[in-house]
């Protein structure tokens, strides 16, 4: 993730205030469930990568041994392969 998680809930905070404030949403719950949901979805979709980037390292396990060896540079075999997986999955990170 490359926001820290402490900020997460200031900005979502901060979004929702702007947009009350804009009345842009008008919201039949209080403010600050609506802010903890918020939060919560962000953190979702920033650990997308983080989710990602495990399952990369589980798929190349397989070739640890071929890694050791020299035979395949294992930053360039994670970048294809998760290249690979986002264009598959069509994810936006």
């Amino acid at each position: 993730m490359r926001i820290p998680k402490a900020w997460l809930s200031i900005i979502a905070k901060k979004i929702i205030e702007d947009l009350i404030g804009k009345k842009l949403i008008e919201i039949n719950t209080s403010k600050d469930e609506v802010i903890k949901l918020l939060n919560e979805l962000m953190l979702s979709e920033l650990m997308a990568e983080d989710r990602l980037n495990e399952e990369v390292r589980e798929l190349l396990k397989k070739y640890d041994s071929e890694i050791e060896k020299g035979r395949l540079d294992y930053r360039k075999l994670f970048e294809l392969t998760k290249q690979k997986l986002i264009k598959e999955r069509n994810i936006i990170l």
